[in-house]
């Protein structure tokens, strides 16, 4: 990961970008929601509070609960995204609103609030494209142990993966500039959205950052939505998917080794046997090694096939985020 030094910027230590900066700079607050009656007044307030010049934005994603009312009277402009699923309600937040920088988080009341301004401030000052906020806790109850081990667990598989990552993949508290939220196609339709994030800002080598954030208790009476198995299975999905579209032809080419590998443990016997009495005694075996072997050639050359279309597809992607300055930059 570009810019990998972790910064700590502890939970209430309210910092504020300058008033010059806010004026120049539009920023929204882009708020996914879900049954957040509980919480998001909490939420808006403390972004409002950090960020007086931002506009903040709730994305109501079919709530049963009065979400959007007390989104509203909070002081946030509320839409709504009727197909289910975060990475649905991110793909329309990412259309519709117009900002020169996006602070994305939950509406859980989970993440400080008071430490965006440091980020947004390191975002404007390196010019970078993403600042992601990686979760510290010392409460149970903030951070699931399941669900601790579960990242741990993906974001090292995703660093085998990329040959790089962070050290919170999928956090939902994260700082983005125009090039990058404009050049995101985004795909997913449900929590693995975080790790599409990830895999989009390494895969264009965009210079990012990465500080440590406090991350807090649900209020009480508000409800996770994370199912630690089955959304984590979805993740494991969406990056074994993402590895096969992004890296093709290493993706590819182990399925070929493997089954070059079988084709010559299960033909070694036969070729011996061959040499000694110039006979095929296992027939079947032998005609199972050469489609094997045919397959694994057309796995090579279609992961060497893959591997070009990635490359046009990454340049075109490439050349969409330099349409855009980087923050604070000129036009």
């Amino acid at each position: 990961m570009a810019d990998q030094e972790l910064e700590l910027l502890p939970r209430g230590e309210h910092q504020t970008a300058s008033a010059a900066d806010t004026a120049a700079l539009r920023i929204a607050v882009i708020l996914p929601c879900y049954n957040e009656e509980v919480a998001i007044a909490q939420t808006i307030a403390g972004f409002l509070e950090a960020l007086p010049g931002a506009t903040v934005y709730v994305y109501d994603n079919n709530s049963k609960d009065r979400t959007r009312a007390v989104a509203a009277a909070a002081g946030a402009v509320v839409y709504s995204e009727r197909q289910q699923g975060k990475g649905a309600v991110v793909r329309r937040m990412f259309a519709d609103v117009d900002a020169d920088i996006y602070v994305m988080a939950d509406g859980d009341a989970t993440y400080d609030a008071s430490a965006a301004p440091g980020m947004v401030r390191r975002l404007i000052d390196e010019q970078l494209d993403m600042v992601a906020g990686a979760r510290a806790s010392e409460m149970q109850a903030a951070y699931r142990r399941g669900h601790r081990l579960g990242n741990a667990l993906l974001t090292g598989l995703l660093a085998q993966m990329f040959g790089r990552s962070f050290s919170d993949i999928l956090t939902g508290y994260r700082v983005f500039s125009r090039r990058f939220v404009k050049s995101f196609p985004v795909l997913s339709a449900g929590f693995e959205i975080e790790t599409e994030i990830t895999v989009h800002a390494l895969e264009l080598a965009m210079p990012t950052a990465e500080v440590t954030t406090a991350y807090a208790a649900r209020p009480e009476g508000s409800v996770s939505k994370l199912s630690t198995y089955a959304d984590g299975w979805r993740i494991l999905r969406t990056m074994l998917a993402l590895y096969r579209s992004e890296r093709p032809a290493l993706f590819f080419g182990m399925i070929a080794a493997l089954l070059t590998l079988v084709s010559i443990v299960l033909g070694v016997p036969l070729l011996v046997t061959f040499i000694e009495t110039g006979l095929v005694p296992r027939f079947p075996t032998a005609i199972v090694i050469t489609g094997l072997m045919i397959i694994a050639t057309l796995c090579l050359f279609a992961g060497l096939i893959l591997d070009t279309v990635t490359r046009g597809r990454r340049e075109m992607k490439r050349l969409v985020y330099l349409q855009h300055p980087a923050p604070g930059g000129r036009r």
